[in-house]
């Protein structure tokens, strides 16, 4: 499970940087709400990558678990939706891009309830 202290590691690498960028270089550039859009989405870029990291401690303690590593899957993934779809519209102001959002969400709460269920079956 060494692929999620990879992605834990990288994404909050990316999250600094792109929370840096936001304080500094897109303060002036955007909006108070777009700016508070993109920070949400930089907090929990952050939240999920330590996420990542947790879950790989968790594979390796638990074994070689499927639900542990659906959990980690589906947490890249809620942040790319989730996070990714917070910078873009910030950035772009496109507003439907909102709508893809709760698909991020949604695989923030099913990683976090696979984590449970496989601590709970362990």
């Amino acid at each position: 499970m060494k692929i999620f202290v990879v992605l834990g590691s990288l994404n909050a690498f990316l999250a600094v940087a792109l929370g840096a960028f936001g304080a500094h270089a897109l303060k002036a550039k955007l909006s108070k709400e777009m700016l508070e859009i993109y920070q949400t989405g930089v907090q929990y870029h952050m939240i999920h990558a330590v996420g990542l990291i947790l879950i790989a401690l968790l594979a390796d303690k638990l074994g070689n678990s499927t639900l542990v590593n659906i959990s980690g899957w589906s947490m890249m993934i809620g942040i790319v939706l989730f996070s990714g779809s917070l910078y873009v519209l910030s950035l772009s102001g496109i507003k439907i891009l909102g709508a893809i959002t709760p698909l991020g969400g949604v695989g923030f709460l099913l990683a976090w309830v696979l984590i449970a269920v496989a601590v709970m079956k362990s």
